[in-house]
């Protein structure tokens, strides 16, 4: 009874590693939102991000974990399929909630992609939408994200701002780089636009 024990618990601890590993090599394969890194201070990079496309929902005004796994749900549906082409999307990251009053999830169109070779999306709930070049600053932090977690590092991030009278726009978002079965090397950042 005890080697079987073992053999199985041994068996499930492989499987996990098994499954990190392809996790992060998908990871490491998707398509991420580009952009330069000007400078670093106390922890803030200022970056330069290029011009792209998103795709993007508006979720209702209750906390992160409560809105994401829907908003993630309706841009899922439509890349992976869900539209008049039945045409998958490739995946990209990260997946940027926007944190302010009115709420939407965004996902990046990949780069190899016009407007006009998008299909039209069957959910009603899903709009097009060009970001243009811009700067900002960002914060990284890992573990899993809640409400709480984003908070925080929204208030740190808009301290140090403060202290180095760095103007911004007040419009911050979450950027979540990892799925939620990838336990290692979580990656989440908190964004605000800047004023030039």
């Amino acid at each position: 009874m005890k080697t079987t024990l073992i053999i199985i618990f041994a068996t499930l601890f492989l499987l996990v590693i098994v499954i990190q590993l392809m996790s992060f090599k998908s990871t490491s394969n998707t398509e991420s939102y580009k952009y330069k890194v000007e400078k670093k201070f106390d922890g803030i990079e200022i970056r330069e991000y290029e011009n792209a496309m998103f795709i993007k929902t508006k979720l209702n005004n209750d906390v992160y974990e409560n809105i994401s796994g829907n908003g993630f749900k309706t841009l899922a549906g439509y890349i992976f399929g869900g539209n008049s082409e039945n045409k998958k999307i490739p995946m990209t990251s990260p997946v940027i909630v926007d944190m302010g009053v009115n709420r939407e999830m965004n996902f990046m169109v990949p780069s190899n992609f016009q407007k006009e070779q998008l299909p039209t999306p069957n959910s009603s709930f899903i709009e097009f939408i060009q970001k243009e070049k811009h700067r900002s600053a960002a914060i990284t932090f890992g573990g899993w994200a809640n409400e709480s977690k984003i908070q925080n590092y929204i208030e740190k991030l808009n301290e140090t701002l403060e202290k180095k009278n760095i103007e911004h726009k007040g419009n911050f978002a979450f950027y979540g780089y990892n799925p939620p079965y990838e336990v290692l090397n979580r990656k989440n950042e908190v964004i605000v636009e800047l004023i030039d």
